[in-house]
Protein backbone atom coordinates (compact mmCIF):
# COMPACT_ATOMS: atom_id res chain seq x y z
CA UNK A 1 0.00 0.00 0.00
CA UNK A 2 0.70 3.59 -0.58
CA UNK A 3 -0.02 4.94 2.98
CA UNK A 4 -0.94 8.61 3.00
CA UNK A 5 -1.61 12.26 4.61
CA UNK A 6 -3.92 14.07 2.40
CA UNK A 7 -5.78 17.14 2.71
CA UNK A 8 -9.12 18.14 0.90
CA UNK A 9 -12.01 21.25 1.54
CA UNK A 10 -10.29 21.88 5.02
CA UNK A 11 -10.23 18.40 6.34
CA UNK A 12 -6.88 16.28 6.85
CA UNK A 13 -7.08 12.63 6.28
CA UNK A 14 -5.48 9.30 6.48
CA UNK A 15 -5.79 7.42 2.95
CA UNK A 16 -4.33 4.93 0.48
CA UNK A 17 -3.23 5.51 -3.01
CA UNK A 18 -4.93 3.39 -5.52
CA UNK A 19 -4.29 4.50 -9.05
CA UNK A 20 -4.75 7.76 -9.74
CA UNK A 21 -6.93 7.88 -6.80
CA UNK A 22 -6.67 8.75 -3.10
CA UNK A 23 -8.92 6.08 -0.99
CA UNK A 24 -10.25 7.76 2.54
CA UNK A 25 -9.13 5.37 5.34
CA UNK A 26 -10.84 6.82 8.16
CA UNK A 27 -13.74 5.10 8.70
CA UNK A 28 -11.17 2.01 8.54
CA UNK A 29 -8.35 3.45 10.62
CA UNK A 30 -10.50 4.66 13.26
CA UNK A 31 -7.79 7.33 13.89
CA UNK A 32 -5.85 10.29 11.83
CA UNK A 33 -2.58 9.10 13.39
CA UNK A 34 -0.51 7.73 11.14
CA UNK A 35 2.01 6.66 13.65
CA UNK A 36 -1.21 5.12 15.61
CA UNK A 37 -2.30 3.53 12.24
CA UNK A 38 1.26 2.06 11.42
CA UNK A 39 1.42 0.66 14.95
CA UNK A 40 -2.08 -1.33 14.31
CA UNK A 41 -0.96 -2.12 10.63
CA UNK A 42 -0.70 -5.68 11.48
CA UNK A 43 -4.42 -6.03 12.61
CA UNK A 44 -5.85 -3.59 10.48
CA UNK A 45 -4.26 -4.69 7.22
CA UNK A 46 -6.36 -6.77 6.02
CA UNK A 47 -9.46 -4.51 6.24
CA UNK A 48 -7.25 -1.10 4.67
CA UNK A 49 -6.10 -3.15 2.13
CA UNK A 50 -9.44 -4.00 1.13
CA UNK A 51 -11.53 -0.33 1.86
CA UNK A 52 -11.86 1.06 -2.12
CA UNK A 53 -14.53 4.22 -1.10
CA UNK A 54 -14.83 7.28 -0.13
CA UNK A 55 -12.08 8.00 -3.20
CA UNK A 56 -11.33 11.82 -4.61
CA UNK A 57 -8.82 11.81 -7.26
CA UNK A 58 -5.05 12.05 -6.48
CA UNK A 59 -4.78 15.41 -8.21
CA UNK A 60 -8.28 17.25 -6.38
CA UNK A 61 -6.08 16.46 -2.54
CA UNK A 62 -2.90 17.83 -1.71
CA UNK A 63 -0.10 15.55 0.01
CA UNK A 64 0.51 16.33 3.56
CA UNK A 65 3.90 14.72 4.85
CA UNK A 66 3.16 11.19 5.52
CA UNK A 67 3.88 11.16 9.41
CA UNK A 68 4.31 14.01 11.55
CA UNK A 69 4.97 13.01 15.21
CA UNK A 70 7.37 10.58 15.02
CA UNK A 71 9.56 9.90 18.62
CA UNK A 72 12.35 9.91 16.58
CA UNK A 73 14.31 11.21 13.06
CA UNK A 74 17.45 9.55 12.79
CA UNK A 75 20.14 9.91 9.70
CA UNK A 76 23.38 8.46 8.74
CA UNK A 77 26.38 10.33 7.53
CA UNK A 78 28.37 9.18 4.70
CA UNK A 79 26.75 6.10 4.32
CA UNK A 80 27.61 5.98 0.18
CA UNK A 81 30.90 4.87 -0.90
CA UNK A 82 31.47 7.85 -3.43
CA UNK A 83 30.55 10.52 -0.93
CA UNK A 84 32.61 9.15 2.02
CA UNK A 85 35.37 9.38 -0.76
CA UNK A 86 34.56 13.21 -1.63
CA UNK A 87 34.62 14.06 1.80
CA UNK A 88 38.01 12.35 2.14
CA UNK A 89 39.15 14.18 -0.81
CA UNK A 90 38.11 17.53 0.96
CA UNK A 91 40.10 16.14 3.94
CA UNK A 92 36.94 15.30 6.11
CA UNK A 93 37.34 12.60 8.80
CA UNK A 94 35.37 9.76 7.34
CA UNK A 95 34.59 7.52 10.67
CA UNK A 96 35.10 3.38 10.81
CA UNK A 97 32.05 3.55 12.40
CA UNK A 98 28.13 4.31 11.52
CA UNK A 99 27.75 8.25 11.73
CA UNK A 100 24.47 9.08 13.29
CA UNK A 101 23.01 12.45 14.19
CA UNK A 102 19.62 14.11 15.03
CA UNK A 103 16.99 15.61 13.20
CA UNK A 104 14.49 17.71 15.69
CA UNK A 105 11.13 16.20 14.44
CA UNK A 106 9.95 19.59 14.60
CA UNK A 107 12.17 19.91 10.85
CA UNK A 108 9.24 17.68 8.87
CA UNK A 109 7.44 19.52 6.18
CA UNK A 110 5.29 18.14 3.09
CA UNK A 111 6.28 16.51 -0.02
CA UNK A 112 5.15 19.85 -2.15
CA UNK A 113 5.99 22.30 0.71
CA UNK A 114 8.10 24.81 0.51
CA UNK A 115 11.77 25.06 2.09
CA UNK A 116 12.79 28.32 3.73
CA UNK A 117 16.30 29.52 3.20
CA UNK A 118 16.74 30.91 6.98
CA UNK A 119 18.14 34.69 7.46
CA UNK A 120 20.78 33.31 10.00
CA UNK A 121 22.03 30.52 7.17
CA UNK A 122 24.87 31.23 4.57
CA UNK A 123 25.40 27.57 2.88
CA UNK A 124 21.94 25.87 2.21
CA UNK A 125 22.67 22.26 0.16
CA UNK A 126 20.18 19.45 -0.10
CA UNK A 127 20.89 15.68 0.20
CA UNK A 128 18.63 12.89 -1.57
CA UNK A 129 17.91 10.16 0.38
CA UNK A 130 15.95 7.12 1.12
CA UNK A 131 13.84 7.10 4.27
CA UNK A 132 12.80 4.13 6.52
CA UNK A 133 9.65 3.92 8.88
CA UNK A 134 9.57 1.42 11.43
CA UNK A 135 6.64 -0.18 11.80
CA UNK A 136 7.49 -2.70 15.32
CA UNK A 137 8.59 -1.68 18.74
CA UNK A 138 11.82 -3.38 18.85
CA UNK A 139 15.32 -3.63 20.85
CA UNK A 140 18.46 -5.63 19.85
CA UNK A 141 17.00 -6.35 16.56
CA UNK A 142 19.76 -8.47 14.11
CA UNK A 143 20.40 -7.93 11.05
CA UNK A 144 18.64 -11.02 10.16
CA UNK A 145 15.30 -9.91 11.52
CA UNK A 146 15.59 -6.43 10.85
CA UNK A 147 13.38 -6.26 7.65
CA UNK A 148 10.39 -7.50 9.40
CA UNK A 149 10.22 -4.34 11.62
CA UNK A 150 10.02 -1.90 8.86
CA UNK A 151 6.42 -0.57 7.98
CA UNK A 152 7.78 1.02 4.90
CA UNK A 153 9.72 3.89 2.75
CA UNK A 154 9.46 7.31 1.77
CA UNK A 155 11.41 9.40 0.02
CA UNK A 156 13.59 12.54 2.12
CA UNK A 157 15.42 15.55 1.83
CA UNK A 158 18.25 15.74 4.39
CA UNK A 159 18.32 20.21 3.88
CA UNK A 160 21.17 21.01 5.46
CA UNK A 161 22.50 24.29 6.60
CA UNK A 162 26.32 23.87 6.39
CA UNK A 163 27.34 26.68 8.13
CA UNK A 164 25.43 25.55 11.34
CA UNK A 165 26.14 22.24 10.69
CA UNK A 166 29.61 22.38 11.61
CA UNK A 167 29.16 24.66 14.48
CA UNK A 168 28.65 21.76 16.64
CA UNK A 169 29.93 17.79 16.39
CA UNK A 170 26.64 16.77 16.45
CA UNK A 171 25.24 18.23 13.59
CA UNK A 172 22.02 18.56 14.92
CA UNK A 173 21.26 22.64 14.90
CA UNK A 174 22.15 22.37 11.01
CA UNK A 175 20.22 19.68 10.07
CA UNK A 176 16.98 20.84 12.25
CA UNK A 177 15.49 24.04 10.73
CA UNK A 178 11.85 24.30 10.25
CA UNK A 179 10.73 22.74 6.98
CA UNK A 180 14.19 21.37 6.66
CA UNK A 181 12.65 17.33 6.66
CA UNK A 182 10.31 17.10 3.60
CA UNK A 183 9.68 14.06 3.37
CA UNK A 184 6.64 11.69 1.50
CA UNK A 185 5.10 11.55 -0.90
CA UNK A 186 3.90 8.50 0.58
CA UNK A 187 4.60 5.81 2.94
CA UNK A 188 5.27 2.66 0.68
CA UNK A 189 5.02 -0.64 2.34
CA UNK A 190 7.53 -3.10 2.28
CA UNK A 191 6.03 -5.40 0.95
CA UNK A 192 5.90 -3.37 -2.09
CA UNK A 193 10.00 -3.15 -2.32
CA UNK A 194 11.11 -6.39 -3.83
CA UNK A 195 15.17 -4.62 -2.45
CA UNK A 196 15.20 -1.89 -0.74
CA UNK A 197 19.22 -1.71 -1.37
CA UNK A 198 18.35 -2.27 -5.40
CA UNK A 199 16.49 1.25 -6.14
CA UNK A 200 17.54 4.46 -8.08
CA UNK A 201 17.39 7.70 -6.03
CA UNK A 202 18.26 10.72 -7.84
CA UNK A 203 17.76 14.92 -7.46
CA UNK A 204 17.56 17.87 -9.64
CA UNK A 205 17.65 21.53 -8.86
CA UNK A 206 15.40 23.60 -11.33
CA UNK A 207 15.77 20.21 -13.73
CA UNK A 208 19.38 19.86 -13.54
CA UNK A 209 20.68 16.30 -12.15
CA UNK A 210 22.70 16.83 -8.76
CA UNK A 211 23.17 13.30 -7.47
CA UNK A 212 22.11 9.66 -8.49
CA UNK A 213 23.20 6.47 -7.46
CA UNK A 214 21.66 2.83 -6.99
CA UNK A 215 20.99 2.00 -2.72
CA UNK A 216 23.06 -0.79 -3.26
CA UNK A 217 26.31 1.65 -3.02
CA UNK A 218 25.10 1.95 0.61
CA UNK A 219 28.74 1.62 2.98
CA UNK A 220 25.89 0.10 5.77
CA UNK A 221 22.87 -1.06 4.47
CA UNK A 222 19.41 -0.46 5.92
CA UNK A 223 19.49 -4.38 8.28
CA UNK A 224 22.70 -3.14 9.44
CA UNK A 225 21.65 0.19 10.48
CA UNK A 226 18.78 -1.15 12.49
CA UNK A 227 20.94 -3.72 14.40
CA UNK A 228 23.39 -0.64 14.84
CA UNK A 229 20.76 1.62 16.68
CA UNK A 230 18.83 -1.13 18.29
CA UNK A 231 21.89 -1.79 20.85
CA UNK A 232 21.17 1.29 22.31
CA UNK A 233 17.52 2.52 21.92
CA UNK A 234 14.15 1.03 21.62
CA UNK A 235 12.82 2.16 17.94
CA UNK A 236 8.88 3.16 17.90
CA UNK A 237 6.50 2.78 14.69
CA UNK A 238 6.63 5.79 13.17
CA UNK A 239 10.71 6.88 13.70
CA UNK A 240 12.06 7.93 11.00
CA UNK A 241 15.86 6.66 9.95
CA UNK A 242 17.55 8.20 6.69
CA UNK A 243 19.82 6.29 4.76
CA UNK A 244 22.26 8.51 3.93
CA UNK A 245 23.29 10.46 0.60
CA UNK A 246 25.33 10.01 -2.42
CA UNK A 247 27.72 12.32 -4.16
CA UNK A 248 27.28 15.14 -5.59
CA UNK A 249 26.38 17.54 -2.87
CA UNK A 250 26.66 21.06 -3.03
CA UNK A 251 29.16 21.52 -0.64
CA UNK A 252 31.48 19.40 -2.79
CA UNK A 253 30.69 20.98 -6.08
CA UNK A 254 29.90 24.45 -4.75
CA UNK A 255 26.74 25.02 -6.41
CA UNK A 256 24.79 25.72 -3.01
CA UNK A 257 20.94 26.36 -2.74
CA UNK A 258 19.49 29.54 -3.43
CA UNK A 259 15.64 31.24 -2.78
CA UNK A 260 13.79 30.04 -5.65
CA UNK A 261 15.62 26.97 -6.68
CA UNK A 262 12.98 23.98 -6.68
CA UNK A 263 14.24 20.79 -5.50
CA UNK A 264 13.13 17.47 -6.23
CA UNK A 265 14.17 14.11 -4.88
CA UNK A 266 13.14 10.79 -6.71
CA UNK A 267 13.39 7.27 -5.61
CA UNK A 268 12.22 4.90 -8.03
CA UNK A 269 8.96 2.67 -7.32
CA UNK A 270 8.64 5.10 -3.97
CA UNK A 271 7.80 8.15 -5.81
CA UNK A 272 8.61 11.76 -5.67
CA UNK A 273 8.81 14.96 -3.48
CA UNK A 274 9.32 18.54 -4.92
CA UNK A 275 10.11 21.76 -2.91
CA UNK A 276 11.03 25.55 -4.11
CA UNK A 277 13.45 27.35 -1.63
CA UNK A 278 11.84 30.33 -0.12
CA UNK A 279 12.45 33.45 1.78
CA UNK A 280 12.27 33.39 5.60
CA UNK A 281 9.69 35.59 6.81
CA UNK A 282 9.68 35.47 9.98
Amino acid sequence: MKLVRFTINGKTALGKVVGDSVVDLSSVAGTDSMRTLLTNLPAQRAALEAADAPSHALGAVTLEAPITDPQKFLAIGMNYQKHAQEARDLGVPVPDTQLWFNKQVSCITGPTDPVVYPKVCKALDYEAELAVVIGKSCRYVSKADARSVIAGYMVTNDVSARDWQHRTPTWTLGKSFDTHGPIGPWIVTDDEVADPHALELWLTVNGVEKQRTSTGDMVYNIYEQIEYLSQVMTLEPGDILSTGTPSGIGAVTGDLLKVGDVVRVVVDGLGEIENKIVTDDL
